[in-house]
């Protein structure tokens, strides 16, 4: 298995530089084709318009989404170019409640997807929205990138979070071509249940499938001693000077987590280093 369809989704091509350098640059390294798919966000919220309004407003908002991806489109186009990889670019304009439909359209056919955290200076709602669209739509795994990354020099020691659910295998599976390619693999467990089907050997079924795919990993058991698994895992990343993590995303609704928080919010709050996620 390899990643041989690398889609990147971008809304501005300004505050996106860097994601698309990493996209290209791990296209170039993975020996890709790279899909750039550029959105016009559409903001209308009809609702809250007056009766006659609606009409004028939609269509300017329209026109206006319209207008931003076809000069995300420009942008992508110029710079992409110049480069030797083979590449795709591609538009569309929706509303953001309807961003699910052309991402998924894209995702479900790609290997990979390549994103900016959706938190922090660059953070919106639409990327977001993207970002769980892409996951839950497209059912394609999410490469999570920090602020500013503009590289692929990480992999090489990957933290590859375990606690025995559907997604954290689903993740593991889909991040094989990473694992594989890393120099150092630590199947990380925080506080696993005394009465799993794990609990005489955490970790150690999961260390045999990757031994069979010629990973050879360490297993790390680690005690929750600080409020969140999301501050443990992350702690552990900076312990081990690891600079990557697969993990499961979303065991909890996205509403509870939205709500309440949860170890993939936090982590995508906090990342310093790239996150592969699945669901």
């Amino acid at each position: 298995m390899a990643y041989k369809s690398i889609l990147t989704i971008i809304t501005d091509a300004k505050s996106a530089t860097s994601q698309v350098d990493a996209a290209v640059a791990l296209a170039r390294r993975e020996d890709a084709h790279l899909d750039v798919l550029c959105i016009g966000v559409d903001q209308t919220q009809t609702g809250y318009y007056y009766a006659g309004a609606t009409a004028i407003l939609t269509q300017e908002a329209y026109n206006e989404a319209k207008n931003e991806a076809t000069r995300a489109e420009q942008a992508i186009r110029d710079r992409l170019d110049a480069e030797d990889i083979r590449w795709g670019v591609d538009t569309a304009v929706a509303q953001i409640g309807a961003l699910g439909g052309p991402v998924a359209l894209l995702a479900r056919f790609s290997d990979l997807v390549v994103l900016q955290k959706p938190y922090g200076p660059n953070g919106s709602t639409a990327a977001e929205a993207i970002l769980e669209a892409a996951l839950f739509e497209g059912k394609a795994p999410v490469l999570v990138l920090p602020e500013g990354m503009s590289n692929v020099d990480f992999g090489a020691r990957i933290v590859l979070a375990w606690n025995q659910s559907d997604e954290a295998l689903t993740a593991t599976r889909a991040g094989l071509p990473l694992l594989k390619a890393a120099t150092a693999v630590d199947i990380t467990i925080i506080d696993p249940p005394s009465h799993g089907p794990e609990r005489s050997d955490p970790g150690g079924m999961l260390s045999q499938l990757l031994s069979r795919h010629g990973i050879h990993a360490e297993v790390s058991v680690l005690a929750k001693t600080l409020p969140k698994t999301s501050e443990v895992l992350a702690r552990h990343v900076r312990d081990i000077n690891a600079d990557m993590v697969v993990m499961g995303a979303y065991g909890h609704s996205r509403f509870r987590e939205a709500i309440l928080g949860g170890t993939t919010r936090n982590m995508l709050e906090h990342a310093v280093v790239p996150v592969l996620m699945a669901h």
